[in-house]
């Protein structure tokens, strides 16, 4: 049966279409061909949503404690070889300044689970950029909290909030986390930011440890089912100080093909080509853009804390001034036919 096809004509499949879809595209004999159809369909329904149109997000990784022990994570709690580091209001207020100057109009607070921010010091410097930039969006990315929590930022001027589920198999979230982490309490984390009116992201990696296709197949029937505004995906990258170290990265072509996919079920969806694609192949987020991507987030942080925030092995772009980042990106944009542009990027309504 020609899944591409009906993938493309009815906007999903069943799991076990899903499964066989994904393996005829990592297939030797079919792979390539397969991957090509999906990313030309994809291209077009960005095309159609979205124009040539690629959104830049200022990323701003303003501290890499965290109160977790993620198995896959370089800054998990356990790790006792990491620098650890904090920004203070002032050098994150400094950080929005030059990206404003460099044309950002998103500002993305990332960063570990880290207790020293308090909601009342997170909504402090929320209200501080609303009220500097108000034409700007706030993203967060900084993990689970309560309904509560999600509210008061929502309040203070937060547009949108990244939270990864990392995997929609149950029993695959439980090895690659501690057990008083739970797959429940991710996905009841993803559904109360979409009742407080957030623009909300999820997203899982790709080929992590003890990962089948059925379980990619789950993600993403799970995203069909959850509707999010932003999917970000990016192949595993082990990283030297966790028990995965020795185990393979995930696979840039797979990561690709869904993409793909990812765009063709959720045509107005924001897609990152993100930093994990661009480390394991040079020309990984072009790749990514060809295949259905529309959003880039340069690094805004201080060069100087950007080593210390290694959630895997040799991360790109951590040398660079912002500056760099952003004309090297706009270059990068430009190859494959499409436009970087300074505006919020708000999700297709």
């Amino acid at each position: 049966m020609d899944f591409v096809k009906k993938l493309i004509d009815k906007g999903s499949l069943e799991k076990e279409e899903y499964v066989k879809l994904l393996e005829a595209c990592v297939c030797p004999q079919t792979g390539a061909a397969i991957r090509e159809e999906l990313a030309a369909e994809a291209a077009a329904i960005r095309e159609r949503w979205y124009g040539n149109k690629v959104y830049t997000r200022g990323l701003i990784e303003y501290t890499n404690y965290c109160k977790n022990n993620c198995y896959y994570c370089g800054i998990r709690a356990g790790n006792t070889n990491v620098q650890r580091y904090r920004l203070t209001k002032e050098e994150i207020m400094d950080c929005c300044a030059n990206g404003y100057e460099l044309g950002f109009r998103t500002f993305v607070l990332q960063g570990g689970e880290d207790p020293y921010f308090t909601d009342e010091k997170m909504v402090e410097i929320i209200r501080g950029i609303r009220e500097l930039y108000p034409d700007c969006a706030i993203t967060l990315s900084i993990g689970e909290k309560s309904y509560e929590s999600y509210r008061k930022f929502k309040e203070a001027g937060a547009d949108r909030y990244l939270l990864r589920h990392e995997t929609a198999n149950e029993a695959h979230y439980g090895t690659l986390h501690p057990e008083n982490m739970s797959l429940k309490n991710r996905k009841q984390c993803l559904y109360d930011l979409k009742k407080l009116g957030y623009q909300v992201g999820a997203g899982f990696m790709v080929g992590s440890p003890g990962q089948k296709l059925e379980y990619l197949a789950e993600d993403l029937i799970f995203l069909k089912e959850l509707q999010p505004d932003m999917v970000g995906i990016g192949p595993f990258i082990p990283h030297h100080d966790t028990k995965y170290a020795e185990e393979p990265a995930g696979s840039v072509e797979l990561t690709l093909a869904l993409l793909s996919v990812i765009r063709i079920i959720l045509p107005k969806v924001l897609l990152p080509a993100t930093t994990a694609l661009g480390t394991l192949d040079p020309l990984g987020r072009e790749k990514g853009m060809k295949a259905g991507a529309n959003v880039v987030m340069p690094n805004l942080s201080p060069v100087r804390n950007r080593k210390q925030y290694e959630l895997y092995d040799n991360k790109i772009c951590t040398g660079e001034e912002a500056a760099e980042c952003r004309g090297c990106m706009s270059r990068r944009v430009a190859s494959v036919g499409c436009e970087l542009v300074t505006d919020r990027g708000d999700v297709a309504r």
